[in-house]
């Protein structure tokens, strides 16, 4: 018996507006950007896409309209209210784009937009670049993904059309990355993926395909003030989950972008989205959530880095006593605040400066120290949802990374001549203002080319990125350290000195608890540095 919808129940709220789904598109002639290999075309030809057909809801033995026990209690609109812009009627028909990943998200999110009554195409976006790595797997690592993404179509009877980015994302993502990399910023693939291709490139190749809203999986909430009015500003809200919120991600999204974007799952729990899933009897509902870089499959950041700028052997000095401490892959490989990949005895020791020119990396022992604040740093190439700077920017929140914790903060717009123009073009473009961002409290992971999203209450105001992560006030390094780090020819330096390990009784040289060396440990967690 075949993967029928009598094997997997459906959510009963489908069968009420399933007269209201409709498919009126034409299929689109998608192209790849440059020739792929093999896999690409195993996964086409594994995968075609379905013919273009009502959406097809059946409920199996039961009967049309019995309502199961998991479904008694609930409200319709608790589930569709984020499938429907603010001020629409509940059934009003939409041509919904859906970006269809294979994972759970998306699959619940593309159910609920067929269940408010909405015309929906799925697409696949698929990213092949730089095939140097087809011999590290035994399969195509995107097979998985497509055979899961065409089963939740075929459920419903959606279209699944795969584009091919492959260029795109070469030249505004992978490139870009590799160059902050070299510069010794490190950079958040997430929020450059999001702005510049699913919601760049993407809404660029369907832009003549008359849809209506562009809708994802991502945990975040878009308001938008009316459909007819195209004055109005569309407004990004905090998901329902703080936890899995994604509103960081989306931050340096336009006003532009914004307006044309749903997201289903913004008014509940990632726990809620899990349930759905498996009454629904989604094929991936026991599917784990991806981790990693947007698009990378199995391949270890550290890796494509590794492959792609390629390793150059450094020295580790430590930054209070200018001793050599041992060697390094590469400065591009570290980032401020790391513990992990420094394999050195006596720690923890982490990473508190980087010289880029030399190829030096800086490490200490007295991170956590109270005479080294971290709680003032410059923000460049400033984006602002709502198109304007904040009316009072001295009561603000901020995010300095994905995750639930807020800080409370100010901000004080400055004009962009206090640093060189080159050293804020970090997104290729040319900074018109550079903000002072002053925190609450330390945060002891700020990194330069990292992003900071502003908050007011539960809207999400913009975001920008990092220039430096000390204010006024960079790690203290000494000078006998800095002379070192100038030296032509370190092979002088001999055999690394002998670490010893802390005494019990140097407490100042020590982290605050055990509780924050865990939350450093995970502070730059995306930013897939070497293991």
């Amino acid at each position: 018996m075949g993967m029928g919808l009598a094997v997997y129940p459906i959510c009963p709220l489908l069968f009420s507006v399933a007269k209201h789904s409709r498919q009126i598109f034409t299929r689109a002639v998608v192209k790849a950007s440059s020739p792929p290999k093999s896999c690409f075309f195993r996964a086409v030809k594994s995968y075609p896409t379905t013919p273009l057909r009502h959406c097809n809801y059946s409920h199996g033995e039961a009967g049309v309209g019995v309502v199961p026990e998991w479904k008694k209690g609930l409200e319709e609109e608790r589930y569709l209210e984020c499938c429907m812009p603010y001020g629409m009627k509940k059934k009003h028909s939409l041509r919904v784009a859906v970006l269809l990943s294979g994972g759970v998200d998306s699959s619940v999110a593309l159910r609920l937009l067929c269940a408010a009554g909405h015309s929906c195409t799925a697409f696949y976006l698929k990213i092949w670049f730089q095939e140097d790595f087809e011999n590290l797997w035994s399969a195509c690592p995107w097979d998985e993904d497509l055979s899961y993404a065409k089963s939740v179509c075929d459920e419903v009877g959606v279209d699944l059309q795969i584009v091919h980015l492959t260029d795109e994302y070469w030249k505004n993502v992978v490139s870009h990355i590799i160059s902050e990399y070299k510069s010794g910023r490190t950079p958040n693939p997430d929020v450059l993926c999001n702005t510049r291709i699913k919601f760049g490139a993407f809404l660029d190749f369907i832009n003549n395909m008359d849809f209506d809203y562009v809708a994802s999986g991502h945990y975040a909430r878009v308001k938008h003030t009316s459909v007819e009015c195209e004055t109005k500003c569309s407004v990004l809200h905090l998901s329902a989950d703080e936890v899995k919120d994604q509103t960081y991600f989306l931050s340096h999204l336009s006003q532009e972008q914004l307006r044309k974007l749903l997201f289903p799952l913004g008014c509940m729990s990632k726990e809620e989205v899990r349930n759905l899933a498996a009454e629904m009897g989604l094929p991936n509902k026991d599917r784990r959530d991806s981790q990693g870089l947007c698009f990378l499959g199995k391949v270890k950041f550290s890796e494509f880095v590794a492959r792609h700028i390629g390793e150059m052997e450094g020295i580790l000095l430590e930054a209070e006593t200018g001793d050599f401490l041992g060697k390094h892959r590469g400065f591009w490989f570290y980032t401020i605040g790391q513990r992990q990949g420094l394999r050195l005895p006596g720690g923890p020791w982490y990473v508190v400066a980087k010289d880029a020119e030399n190829n030096v990396i800086f490490v200490s022992r007295n991170y956590f120290s109270l005479d080294k604040k971290r709680r003032s740093f410059h923000v460049s190439s400033l984006k602002w949802i709502l198109c304007a700077p904040p009316e009072d920017p001295e009561k603000l929140q901020c995010k300095v990374r994905h995750g639930p914790k807020f800080y409370d903060c100010h901000i004080e717009i400055v004009k962009g001549n206090l640093y060189k123009e080159n050293e804020h073009q970090i997104l290729g473009e040319t900074a018109q203002e550079i903000a002072i961002v002053r925190l609450s409290e330390d945060d002891q992971g700020l990194a330069a080319g990292q992003y900071v999203a502003f908050y007011k209450g539960n809207i999400c105001l913009g975001s920008g990125i990092i220039i430096d992560s000390w204010g006024d006030h960079n790690f203290p390094v000494c000078s006998k350290a800095l002379e070192i780090a100038r030296m032509k020819d370190k092979s002088e330096l001999r055999e690394p000195v002998k670490i010893k390990n802390l005494s019990d009784n140097n407490s100042k040289m020590k982290p605050n608890n055990g509780k924050i060396i865990s939350e450093v440990e995970d502070l730059n967690s995306t930013n897939f540095l070497s293991n």
